[in-house]
């Protein structure tokens, strides 16, 4: 009996299978939540010297594998036992083993997020590809929602293979037709464009990011031109209500910027899984 075959055929084993493999993918995520900013940062940088002609500045390597990780109060380096998912924040009390600094909780977090949402994957789709891709979703979500929290920023890098993967698994028909993925994909991008080209010529200023048309092109490869709707009109009331929260808890302006990322990401999970028993539930009359 091959591993496949046993995670198939008892459910229990599968379930905690990907719950592991969550907490090491959550792991893993911390990693290019941090790095992949700085990585294109220093790309950017390294284009722009080219660009103008200067001579090219040699800097360490640095990538999702290198330099080893490290505190970033102490700079000491971190062993295997102390890396190991979930477990070593638990023995360590959250505390560097070296200096005793507090670890940011962001750390187990992002962990047990990543084990919850392949865990619910799991459970929601059985062992089925379904499950297997919507595993992959959900984490690139994650990450993205985490680097733009932080950067408002949503990379290409992630942006772009998620949406193609979206179209891909599609032309298999695992979550809609490949034509209403196709056309999701167009209508998600053109229809933020189109906002953000309207309030730019009625304000003159930039109202988002080119990333969250590709962001909502991507949810539209994934879940059909169908959810677009849904995902727009969640993201923008919860948008709007966690934004006056901030301002009010943070004594923000009006005028600062708010990453829509996050909420487009959420809005949009959630309509591929449900959007139809939600638009179902609140047309039915009597509602």
């Amino acid at each position: 009996m091959n591993l496949l075959h046993f995670l198939a055929s008892q459910p229990l084993a599968y379930l905690i299978a990907a719950t592991l493999l969550g907490l090491i993918v959550g792991s893993f995520l911390n990693v290019l939540v941090h790095r992949l900013p700085v990585m294109m940062n220093r790309q950017w940088r390294d284009e722009a010297r080219e660009a103008l002609e200067l001579p090219a500045h040699t800097e360490p390597r640095f990538d999702l594998f290198l330099p080893a990780s490290r505190c970033p109060h102490c700079q000491h380096q971190i062993r295997a036992w102390e890396n190991i998912p979930l477990l070593s924040y638990l023995c360590l009390r959250g505390r560097c083993a070296s200096c005793k600094t507090p670890i940011s909780p962001r750390y187990p977090l992002v962990e047990l997020a990543g084990a919850g949402l392949a865990l619910f994957a799991a459970w929601h789709f059985g062992f089925s590809a379904s499950a297997g891709v919507l595993m992959l979703l959900s984490w690139g979500l994650l990450s993205l929602s985490l680097i733009d929290i932080e950067h408002q920023l949503l990379p290409d890098v992630l942006v772009l293979p998620l949406l193609w993967l979206g179209l891909i698994v599609n032309a298999f028909g695992l979550f809609v037709p490949l034509q209403d993925a196709v056309w999701g994909a167009v209508f998600g991008y053109l229809s933020l464009w189109s906002v953000f080209w309207l309030f730019k010529l009625v304000t003159g200023k930039d109202g988002m990011g080119y990333g969250d048309f590709k962001l909502l092109a991507l949810l539209g490869a994934w879940g059909g031109w169908q959810i677009l709707p849904l995902t727009l009109l969640l993201a923008s009331l919860v948008g709007a209500l966690l934004g006056l929260i901030m301002m009010r808890w943070r004594g923000q302006r009006a005028s600062t910027p708010i990453p829509f990322g996050p909420y487009l990401a959420i809005a949009g999970w959630i309509a591929l899984l449900w959007g139809g028993q939600i638009t179902t539930f609140y047309l039915q009359p009597g509602f």
